[in-house]
């Protein structure tokens, strides 16, 4: 085995590439270590190109594997990977945003990056490491590339100290940590971001990027070191050639047109049916000249080309946007809480522009929380947030009800959002799934449906610590000096501009944020002044969901279920779920209760009605402890010679003698005494180990029997 090692240290630990030929067919390949976690990153290129294919074809799959954590997992019937989880969907998306900006979107050959976990230890996130290793097999390739780039993660956990790199527990421990960044950038500059945040600082945020980017550019260092040693020659591709007749035909009839059509106002199509116009006028211009012309993106893209310098332009010189507004500017705002069905337990509407989203609410008990069963940890969430975008909401058609990677990373943001601000389970014990539909877009749904959601908590009566609130920031970029940051954007300036920097909050501070760009990178700066002129939109929309709902509601609906939490000692869970679970299903069927048990001993009982009252009286009868003093009514059950045998509750009987009945000498007990009579008692002694509790009617009520003489 051929076999060449390189490492360098980063946030105190050593990271080592490790080139073989383990996979010597792909274009580029690396094994990347950082403590006990490894993974393999490998790159290929199709050798043909796909003509008239209209965009650049990259693929990024990142690859879980079960052995790579030691475990078997999956169900019993089935235990090979499936489809991708949630969590590999989401670390696929932060590798491709993060390399597909150094590709050169004119490349029609099909190029794929896989990142496959040969294994995980228990601190060191394999994410990261993946971003690094697909830049480093990228690097070394043959293909055209304009990288490397890096990535750290960095944070505030167990303190104010900023830590690069910190281990799993901290970053995964809700509680434990102020913020948490993913950062990727190249030369200074940030192409990609993934936060969650406890409602932090602008300033905060902007210290961690600039110690991100410290990190990063010895990352960089590294890679090219090794890129000078061992990188091969990058293969020349061959662009597709704009005709000159093509060129001239759209200067003469398209391009006088195009900035009035760009530049007609909110709501306007006319741009679009400029594009259509073009396509058609094109396509006829060569059906006669030759035809056998059938390729025709790159009289596509002249067209997009055309549109992007006029956006630029007219942002970055005279302040001009597509619809007429401000650079700081919001488009109008609707907000309504409820007032949809009163099946829901919560609904919110949210407006901004043409982006619009219905979020409902539903609370469930702790059995309805979703497990993860996953190749880094095994958990339980309480809360979800699911994000949909069905055609319509573009006016299109399409496959509706298959979920995508881009709405799973849309719905994990909004999630992300939301998190920062629920109350704790001791307060709140409800499971809470959202679900946010995109019933028209213009631009930034994944913000709108964190604000239709907190609508929807708020009107549930989830008492949450602040209302949250998200905006798009956009950017028009030519140079450091020579920009201009666009609040709100909207469709032809998502498409267009430079980035879509995501950024939600409460009025304190941050909770998440998401950064895409299509420039190589931006500076720290301009991410900054954005962030700034983020908050004063995004106080503005907070104004608007506080008006509708100041705070949540005062009660849940009541279409939710009821939730009642009762403590029980460990020792006593066995006696309540019984043989084979046989008790447990009893109260169960008598009651109508949801009942889950943890293994600390905390019950909590779910259901609709006066179901959890009923489930937590028997319960708490079964597990009650009887002490000497305590005083309680029962009923007389048996009657003897000796005494009387008093029925507690529904589990537990003691037994009143002979002499403790009355204050008077009792000749025969059923002479006073009867079956079904109402008794006070007091317990005497209690027998643990032989289960027999004493008891006293005289030393609880003196004068229950009064004397015949």
């Amino acid at each position: 085995m051929q076999k060449k090692e390189y490492s360098v240290e980063i946030g105190g630990k050593t990271m080592t590439a490790i080139f073989t030929d383990l996979a010597e067919q792909a274009s580029g390949s690396v094994l990347l270590k950082y403590g006990e976690s490894i993974v393999l990153a490998t790159c290929c290129m199709s050798k043909d190109p796909a003509p008239g294919l209209g965009y650049f074809n990259l693929t990024v799959d990142y690859l879980e594997k079960f052995y790579a954590s030691g475990k078997i997992l999956g169900s019993r019937f089935v235990r090979r990977e499936g489809k991708p989880s949630q969590e590999a969907v989401l670390a696929a998306r932060v590798i491709d945003r993060t390399l597909r900006p150094l590709f050169d979107q004119s490349i029609r050959h099909a190029v794929q990056v896989i990142v496959t976990v040969i294994s995980i230890d228990e601190d060191n996130d394999p994410v990261t490491l993946g971003v690094n290793a697909a830049s480093l097999a990228l690097s070394v390739s043959d293909i055209p590339w304009n990288g490397p780039v890096g990535s750290v993660r960095v944070g505030k956990y167990e303190d104010d100290a900023l830590m690069i790199n910190a281990s799993r527990k901290l970053r995964t421990e809700d509680w434990m940590y102020k913020f948490d960044l993913i950062v990727c950038g190249k030369t200074g500059n940030i192409n990609m971001i993934e936060a969650s945040a406890h409602e932090e600082s602008e300033d905060g945020l902007k210290e961690a990027l600039e110690s991100a980017s410290a990190e990063i550019s010895k990352l960089e260092e590294f890679q090219k070191k090794i890129i000078k040693e061992i990188g091969r020659q990058k293969r020349v591709l061959t662009k597709e050639i704009l005709p000159e007749e093509s060129k001239k035909v759209f200067e003469e009839k398209i391009m006088p047109r195009m900035e009035k059509a760009i530049f007609a106002g909110p709501g306007k199509k006319e741009i679009d049916e400029l594009h259509t116009e073009w396509n058609k006028l094109i396509r006829e211009y060569w059906q006669d000249k030759s035809p056998n012309k059938t390729d025709f993106s790159p009289e596509d893209d002249l067209f997009d080309e055309a549109e992007n310098d006029l956006i630029h332009k007219k942002a970055i010189e005279e302040g001009k946007r597509a619809d007429g507004r401000g650079m700081d500017e919001l488009r109008p705002l609707y907000a309504q809480a409820g007032g949809v069905s009163a099946i829901l337990h919560g609904s919110g509407i949210f407006y901004r522009g043409g982006t619009h989203v219905f979020s409902a609410l539903t609370l469930g008990g702790p059995e309805d929380r979703y497990l993860v069963d996953g190749m880094e940890e095994k958990i339980e969430r309480r809360f979800m947030h699911h994000y949909n975008f069905p055609p319509y909401s573009s006016g299109e058609t399409g496959r509706a009800g298959f979920t995508n990677r881009r709405e799973i990373g849309h719905g994990a943001l909004a999630e992300k959002a939301l998190a920062m601000v629920l109350p704790c389970i001791e307060d709140f014990p409800y499971t809470i799934r959202l679900v946010s539909e995109s019933t028209a877009s213009n631009g930034s749904t994944s913000q709108a449906s964190i604000c239709a959601s907190t609508l929807a908590l708020m009107d549930g009566g989830v008492p949450i610590k602040a209302p949250v609130a998200g905006v798009a920031m956009g950017l028009m970029y030519e140079n450091d000096s020579r920009y201009k940051i666009l609040t709100d954007i909207q469709g032809p300036e998502d498409h267009h501009g430079d980035m879509d920097f995501k950024i939600a909050g409460t009025r304190t501070g941050v909770t998440a944020i998401q950064l895409d760009v299509k420039v190589e990178g931006v500076p720290i700066k301009i991410l900054y002044e954005a962030m700034l002129q983020s908050k004063k939109a995004r106080l503005a929309i907070l104004d608007q969901i506080e008006k509708e709902i100041p705070v949540p509601r005062k009660e849940i609906s009541p279409n939710a279920p009821k939730i009642m939490i009762i403590q029980i000692k460990p020792e006593q869970i066995g006696m309540i779920i019984g043989s084979g679970g046989k008790t447990v299903k009893e109260i169960r069927e008598k009651t109508g209760a949801e009942i889950t048990i943890e293994d600390d001993g905390k019950v909590y009982l779910t259901g609709k009605g006066d179901a959890p009252e009923k489930a937590k009286k028997i319960i708490e009868e079964m597990t009650h402890e009887f002490r000497p003093g305590e005083t309680l009514k029962g009923e007389v059950v048996r009657v003897a010679d000796f005494g009387a045998f008093i029925r507690l509750n529904e589990f537990t009987d003691g037994m009143v003698h002979v002499s403790e009945i009355a204050p008077f000498r009792v000749e025969r007990v059923s002479d006073i005494l009867k079956v079904g009579m109402m008794v006070p008692v007091k317990v005497l002694r209690v027998d643990s180990e032989q289960g027999k509790i004493a008891l006293s009617i005289k030393a609880a009520d003196q004068n229950f029997f009064k004397s015949p003489v």
